[in-house]
């Protein structure tokens, strides 16, 4: 049985002549925190595109615990056990934040329309989703409307939504983006919560958040993932020290 939980075997993946993704390999083992970073352009959201079915491949092949997932549609994917949040926050706005929550259950627990069956009733998903609503914080803002959260709450919210179907691994996209330095300190200790046990790949550009959330960091630079280590190691590490050269993230990196 694989200890990977997600695994790129040499991903490629153009858009007409332009090739985005050059050959990219990486292996998540299970449980672990992965960061992806790199520069602008770099190829990372297109990663979690091709990670979650939103793209195709162009060549290579993708394996989610241990199987490929090559072909198959993103809710095939998100059944398999992977789940994503977006850069832009995806949530319903006119509906309340448990509706919200609820709604994320009921897919994952395979309910579909009925027009006989009460959501009240349905014992299994309204737990669940309480459960959730209480992880992110929430419980104060139950009955609001999903919509006029403050930023930083919505954000919460969508990472409650992409968790609470129970998948193992979760993809989350700049998740602090936007945030002020206490907003993004309250996330982080958010996502290290709510992912406890669970396999984590964020696209994040914080370096704070980097550093202080994730057991490993992925660097991407022109479609191909040049580094793959612990934090102190992708510190020191000369190759991503040149990729960043001039940039705010090298200077970061390096301090």
């Amino acid at each position: 049985m694989t200890n990977y939980a997600i695994e790129l075997r040499d991903v490629r993946k153009s858009f007409g002549k332009s090739e985005i993704i050059r050959g990219a390999s990486l292996k998540v083992p299970k449980g672990e925190r992965f960061a992806v970073i790199g520069p602008n352009g770099a190829g990372k959201t297109t990663l979690f595109n091709l990670m979650s079915g939103r793209f195709d491949l162009s060549s290579g092949n993708i394996l989610l615990n241990g199987t490929s997932i090559q072909g198959l549609k993103p809710f095939e994917i998100n059944r398999r056990g992977l789940s994503r949040s977006f850069q832009i926050t995806n949530i319903f706005h006119k509906l309340s934040v448990f509706e919200n929550l609820r709604c994320a259950v009921l897919w994952s627990l395979g309910y579909r329309y009925s027009f006989w069956e009460r959501l009240n009733g349905l014992k299994d998903a309204r737990q669940r989703a309480e459960t959730i609503l209480e992880q992110i914080g929430l419980i104060a803002r139950r009955n609001a409307l999903a919509g006029s959260l403050p930023y930083a709450e919505q954000r919460a919210l969508e990472i409650g939504i992409t968790v609470a179907g129970g998948a193992d691994v979760i993809l989350l996209d700049e998740p602090t983006a936007g945030m002020s330095r206490s907003e993004s300190d309250a996330a982080v200790e958010l996502i290290r919560r709510v992912t406890e046990g669970k396999t984590l790949l964020m696209v994040e550009h914080d370096m704070g958040v980097v550093f202080g959330l994730a057991d490993k960091i992925a660097v991407v630079v022109y479609g191909e993932v040049i580094a793959c280590d612990t934090p102190a190691n992708v510190r020191n590490n000369s190759a991503v020290q040149e990729a960043y050269l001039g940039s705010p993230a090298h200077e970061e990196i390096t301090a």
